[in-house]
């Protein structure tokens, strides 16, 4: 069955898809979508020196990503403005990281596959990356729900109860890290946080509980992955950005539809 590369693209679509669904949720309650953003940028950079060392790219984009969401949380806490602060590291990170490549001699890079993914070349050995990567978030995740959400409705509250909000911040930063690295063979470094951002976003109109939201989320982001692959094989699209646009068009139609309403998640 994992002969075909049409069923490793969908398996490796689905996977990422459980691992964005309950982490992104996290993202569009907190309004973290810049830092997801700024992490998936940085993953260019663990690209480029993989490749400069030969070693895996895989453990490069995820290093970078853990330490770049590592960065960001430590400095936030240090009172440093996180909108200037996420813009300075997203796009130094990119600039160094397409520098590095630029040096990079006898070694040919096809940057479009990294900027907008590749899922169509995903192996047996990416597909169990990317699935040990999105069980661990899911665990991570699992583990951490509760206090994650009651850290997301009121930090007070979150203190009160005996939790550290950095801590839980942290975690889920380095979540995201590792979402970033294993994602970054299916959507590619530019689209990561749509897939993140998009399914949830488009749950949350129908959703009425948070565990719900996620789940949908994760039904959505698997639907979209179907379809945007078939929607590529037949038009002769781009998979990443297909599979994007067909999650664009579930947030559409359930927003028209079902308006969100005023709700505290």
């Amino acid at each position: 069955m994992l002969d075909d590369f049409m069923m490793r693209a969908t398996l490796a679509g689905i996977g990422v898809s459980l691992a964005a669904a309950p982490l992104g949720c996290f993202v569009v309650w907190r309004r973290m979508a810049y830092f997801g953003d700024a992490t998936a940028h940085a993953a260019i950079l663990g690209v480029a020196l993989s490749l400069a060392l030969d070693v895996s790219i895989f453990a490069g984009a995820l290093l970078v990503s853990l330490v770049m969401a590592w960065t960001v949380t430590q400095l936030s806490v240090r009172g440093y403005a996180m909108d200037t602060l996420l813009g300075v590291l997203a796009h130094s990170t990119l600039a160094v990281g397409l520098v590095v490549v630029s040096f990079l001699s006898g070694v040919r890079i096809d940057l479009m596959a990294y900027l907008f993914g590749d899922i169509l070349a995903v192996s047996r050995a990416d597909l169990a990356i990317i699935w040990a990567g999105a069980v661990l978030v899911i665990a991570l995740i699992s583990w951490r729900w509760s206090s994650l959400l009651i850290t997301t409705l009121n930090e007070e509250l979150a203190y009160a109860s005996g939790l550290n909000p950095n801590r839980e911040k942290l975690i889920l930063t380095l979540a995201l890290g590792i979402t970033v690295a294993v994602a970054i063979k299916v959507v590619g470094v530019l689209l990561i946080v749509a897939m993140l951002i998009i399914p949830t976003a488009a749950a949350r109109s129908l959703a009425r509980t948070p565990e719900a939201m996620a789940f949908m989320g994760a039904l959505i982001g698997i639907i979209s992955t179907a379809a945007g692959l078939r929607a590529a094989y037949i038009f002769d699209t781009p998979t990443g950005p297909s599979i994007v646009c067909v999650a664009s068009v579930f947030f559409t139609i359930f927003s028209i539809i079902v308006p969100v309403r005023n709700k505290r998640f």
